[in-house]
């Protein structure tokens, strides 16, 4: 088992996106990059923690490769927006993808160049890569949240924008 860590904005909005996939045995939603320990919530929100609100999956690679945990990534993000996620705006809501071995880093490094290339965006791709730091859990609520609160779930991606922006970028 390997471990991946991606900020894409809320991460209630991140975790679904990789469950469904044979080969991912768990996501936990939290924090990561920060200077504060053991950050709440609220601490987060505040966006004076440094911290971003992040999705760590535990994988299997030779079931599901990292390269196809950062296809599954970059479709859920808008990477050229380095002032939040759609309606999630400040520090903790920006993107990135936080490597946790040096395979990592390249080969995130190799897909950015390679989303940059495609032409797909217009405007420059602004997600950064940066090492792994300590992962702090969010709070038990904050957990498989779109199980525990599909209709508030819904409402709230609805809201967002992010599934106009997935189907328009990614005809998904």
């Amino acid at each position: 088992m390997e471990k991946a860590t991606f900020a894409g904005g809320c991460f209630w909005c991140m975790v679904k996106p990789f469950v469904e996939w044979e080969g991912i045995e768990k996501v936990t939603s939290g924090y990561m990059g920060g200077h504060v320990e053991n950050p709440t919530y609220e601490d987060v929100k505040s966006g004076k923690t440094g911290h971003l609100e992040v999705v760590q999956i535990e994988f299997n690679p030779n079931i599901f490769p990292y390269e196809k945990l950062l296809e599954v990534y970059w479709m859920q993000i808008d990477p050229t927006d380095d002032g939040g996620q759609f309606h999630d705006r400040g520090e903790s809501y920006k993107t990135a993808i936080f490597y946790h071995s040096e395979e990592q880093r390249i080969l995130a490094e190799k897909s950015k160049k390679e989303l940059e290339a495609s032409g797909r965006f217009k405007k420059p791709i602004v997600t950064e890569i940066r090492p792994a730091m300590i992962f702090y859990e969010a709070e038990e609520y904050h957990q498989d949240y779109y199980k525990k609160n599909p209709e508030h779930y819904l409402e709230d991606r609805k809201k967002s924008g992010r599934d106009e922006f997935i189907k328009k970028y990614w005809n998904k």
